[in-house]
């Protein structure tokens, strides 16, 4: 199982509580804990993966994972960076098995049966009901999306976990296992041969607004 991060967290992890009441077999705590971050993690897994039937089914693996672990949890990392750290290894291990690799080559990367509910996580949101707008921009996600699926698998990682997750460069860090250094540099070569890819500025700079 994911090896916690030793990283001295006590009380201001917001999670803590949660995370004790399940250690003491309240479940319905769990059920929270599942409300608060399946959406953020099902979008970062689904920008690991680009399917949205592998993305479902990689996260309730994820959470399975989670639910047989947590007991052991000790509180030297915050849950989410934990979290994180079991979703972004659990994805690797999945990208790397062979059925997914021939399922990659035979699949379209948009679910096409459900266009409507998996898209949803990637639509930028704004204040304009257009329907063209927001096919253009449904478009232009799936250039990203598809631009950073074809990035090596470390430069996909640094590059979902911040430009997509938001996360800081310490909490990519602390999830990867990787030093400052190296988050930053893998962080600065993927957004080159990002913007290398979709050869327009202007695409590349969504995903930085």
């Amino acid at each position: 199982m994911d090896k916690e991060i030793k990283k001295p967290v006590g009380s201001s992890d917001p999670d803590a509580a949660l995370v004790r009441a399940i250690q003491a077999g309240d479940m319905a705590a769990f059920d929270q804990l599942v409300l608060k971050h399946k959406d953020k993690l099902f979008n970062m897994v689904c920008w690991f993966l680009g399917d949205y039937q592998e993305a479902n089914d990689c996260s309730q693996e994820i959470f399975i994972k989670v639910v047989k672990s947590i007991k052991k949890f000790r509180f030297e990392s915050s849950f989410s960076t934990w979290l994180y750290r079991i979703a972004s290894n659990t994805c690797k291990n999945r990208l790397k098995s062979s059925a997914y690799r021939w399922k990659k080559k035979t699949v379209p990367l948009e679910n096409p049966e459900s266009s409507e509910q998996g898209n949803r996580s990637y639509e930028i949101q704004n204040g304009s009901p257009s329907p063209a707008n927001e096919l253009e921009k449904k478009g232009r996600l799936m250039m990203i999306q598809k631009a950073i699926n074809a990035l090596p698998e470390e430069q996909n990682r640094v590059i979902v976990l911040r430009d997509i997750q938001g996360l800081s460069y310490q909490e990519i860090a602390d999830v990867t296992g990787l030093n400052l250094g190296t988050v930053k540099s893998r962080l600065a070569r993927a957004r080159i041969e990002l913007r290398n890819k979709l050869n327009r500025t202007q695409i590349f700079a969504d995903i930085h607004r």
